[in-house]
C-alpha cells in the first residue's frame, strides 16, 4: 500500500506538468477549431529560452516565467497575424492548418539546431536534487514547483474564462462566432488573443519541461503528442477536462510498471487514446467548450 500511495502522489505530480503542457493546445482547438502542430516547437523554444536566461543573466526558470509568457504571447500573435488568420475556417481549412503549422514547427527546430546545435542542454539549479517529504513520501522540490505551478495556471484560467469579459468573448466565439459577431464582439480580435494566450501557454509548459528534462531542438514531439492524447481524454475545448484529463493519463503511465515493462509505459496513453475515441469519440468527461 504505501509504493501505490507513493505512486499515486507521483502521478498527481506528474499530472499538473501534464496539464500545464496541454491548456495551450486545448484553448487554440476550443476557439480555432486549429490543431496547432506548432505547438511542440514552441514548448522546445521555451526551454531554450528559460536556459538562455539561466545561463547568461541567472535567472531561475520559475521566475523566468513572466518572460516566457510576455515572449511567446508576442510570437503567438505574430504567428496569427503573418499565417494563421489567411487559412480558411471550418473543415476547408483544417489540411492547411496542420501543414501549414507543421512547417513553423520544422522551422523552429532547424533555427534551434542552427543557434544551439544538437547537444543536450540541463537547467542545474541549485535546488534540482532537493527533495521534500509529502504525505509520507520524499519527492523532488522541481515536481512540487511545477504542479503549484501548474495548478494556479488552471485556477487563473477558469477565472479568465468565466468572470472577465475577455473570457465570456472567447467562450461565446467558441460557441458560434457568427452570432458572436451579430452581439458586437470582435471575433477577429478573440482569435488573435486566444491564439497568443494559447502559444503563450505552451511557452509556460516549455519553461517548466527545462526544469525536469535535459532538452535539444527534437524536444517537443512527444510532449505535442501526450498532449493530444490529453485533450481527446478530457474533451476537446474543455479546460477543466484537460486537467483531469492529464491526471488520467499520468495515473496510467505511473501504474503501468506493474503490468509492463518500464520502456513500454509511453505506449500506454496513446494505448488509452485508442480505446476512448473508439468507446467515447467525445472524451471521458464528454464533449465541452472552454468551461
Amino acid at each position: 500500500m504505501g509504493e501505490a500511495f507513493t505512486l499515486a502522489v507521483s502521478a498527481v505530480l506528474l499530472a499538473g506538468f501534464y496539464s500545464a503542457m496541454a491548456y495551450g493546445l486545448g484553448l487554440i482547438y476550443g476557439v480555432l477549431r486549429i490543431v496547432n502542430l506548432a505547438h511542440g516547437g514552441i514548448i522546445m523554444a521555451a526551454a531554450y529560452l528559460a536556459w538562455q536566461l539561466f545561463d547568461r543573466f541567472a535567472i531561475d526558470p520559475f521566475l523566468a516565467i513572466p518572460i516566457a509568457l510576455v515572449v511567446f504571447f508576442a510570437v503567438g500573435v505574430a504567428i496569427y497575424l503573418g499565417l494563421v488568420r489567411f487559412i480558411p475556417r471550418g473543415p476547408a481549412g483544417g489540411v492547411q492548418s496542420l501543414l501549414l503549422l507543421f512547417g513553423v514547427w520544422l522551422v523552429i527546430r532547424n533555427a534551434a539546431y542552427l543557434l544551439f546545435s544538437g547537444n543536450e542542454q540541463v537547467i542545474h539549479t541549485t535546488y534540482a536534487t532537493s527533495s521534500v517529504s509529502l504525505l509520507g513520501g520524499s519527492f523532488s522540490v522541481t515536481r512540487v514547483a511545477v504542479f503549484v505551478v501548474a495548478l494556479v495556471t488552471l485556477l487563473a484560467l477558469h477565472l479568465l474564462l468565466s468572470r472577465t469579459f475577455l473570457g465570456r468573448s472567447i467562450r461565446a466565439v467558441a460557441q458560434n462566432p457568427e452570432s458572436a459577431t451579430l452581439v458586437g464582439i470582435d471575433v477577429h480580435r478573440v482569435y488573435v488573443i486566444s491564439f497568443g494566450l494559447g502559444t503563450a501557454l505552451a511557452g509556460l509548459a516549455g519553461v517548466l519541461a527545462s526544469t525536469l528534462f535535459a532538452f535539444t531542438p527534437s524536444f517537443g514531439a512527444s510532449e505535442l503528442l501526450k498532449s493530444f492524447v490529453i485533450i481527446v481524454l478530457g474533451g476537446l475545448g474543455s479546460v477543466v477536462g484537460i486537467a483531469l484529463g492529464a491526471l488520467v493519463l499520468a495515473a496510467a503511465e505511473v501504474f503501468a510498471v506493474y503490468v509492463v515493462p518500464p520502456y513500454l509505459t509511453a505506449a500506454v496513453g496513446f494505448v488509452l487514446l485508442v480505446v476512448v475515441l473508439v468507446l467515447r469519440p467525445g472524451g471521458l468527461f464528454g464533449q465541452r467548450v472552454l468551461r
